[in-house]
């Protein structure tokens, strides 16, 4: 592990030199950041950069996102702060998974202020509406065969516990899957369904198939349908206020003077 953070902070530092831009915030995303990483898991890599204060002035804006590496073993990339602070304002539930990750490789003073003001902008709508949409898709995609990648299992059941955990207390949910399915009450049966599917899934490789565990296919169909009920329900709950976000962005962007670097 400790390569593959070498790694990835050689990589940071050399976006930074060759892009021109400071990083503020990177994490793990994903597999690995939910907990139930395969083996053969590549790291997906995500973070957020500011550029100096010129850039933000140009007519000619240069491009919010920073597409970096992808192989085998890596998935770098990367959003302008003003791109990030945006997606939040629109309640974007990726965007407060990155935040809450617990995989930092790097951080910064600027984010923590951000992510203390990015909180009043969490959105129930937006994030159950996001989850319900992954879970269904991934059903749809890759759970209705006869055999199943046990990994696209949790595609489907994080999200759908995180709506879950949103309809009880809320709030963000926590990224990490052993902080989110203790948090909620589930059926016993169901809970001993994903205690057997954690375990086979250590188990086995990204493309490995197996037979459909119908006790998880079931709730996953079930909970799937509820959830987009409850979201077609809910009234739009986002910040229409952008005034704490502007302050944040020019705090940020206004220690970034020079056009050639940073001070």
């Amino acid at each position: 592990m400790k390569a593959i953070e070498t790694r990835i902070e050689e990589t940071l530092c050399e976006i930074e030199e060759k892009e021109g831009v400071r990083i503020l915030h990177a994490v793990e995303s994903g597999s690995r950041a939910w907990g139930f990483a395969s083996p053969d898991s590549d790291y997906d890599v995500r973070f957020v950069y500011v550029r100096p204060q010129a850039e933000y002035l140009r007519l000619d804006e240069p491009r919010d996102v920073i597409e970096w590496q992808l192989d085998e073993v890596l998935d770098i990339n990367g959003w302008d702060l003003k791109k990030a602070l945006r997606q939040f304002a629109k309640g974007n539930a990726t965007l407060f998974e990155w935040s809450g990750s617990p995989i930092v490789y790097r951080s910064s003073k600027d984010w923590q202020s951000i992510r203390q003001v990015s909180a009043q902008y969490f959105s129930e709508k937006s994030a159950v509406y996001h989850y319900y949409g992954t879970a269904n898709s991934t059903l749809q995609e890759y759970l209705t065969g006869d055999t199943v990648r046990y990994k696209k299992y949790f595609y489907a059941l994080r999200p759908l516990l995180a709506a879950r955990y949103i309809e009880a207390y809320h709030k963000a949910p926590p990224v990490l899957f052993d902080e989110l399915l203790p948090a909620l009450e589930l059926p016993p049966k169901l809970r001993e369904a994903i205690g057997e599917l954690l375990s086979l899934k250590k188990r086995t490789t990204e493309k490995e198939e197996h037979p459909q565990l119908l006790a998880i296919q079931a709730f996953i169909c079930s909970e799937t349908a509820r959830q987009k009920e409850i979201a077609a329900q809910m009234t739009d709950d986002r910040k229409k206020d952008w005034a704490a976000l502007n302050r944040v962005f020019l705090e940020v962007v206004s220690g970034s003077r020079r056009t050639d670097g940073f001070s």
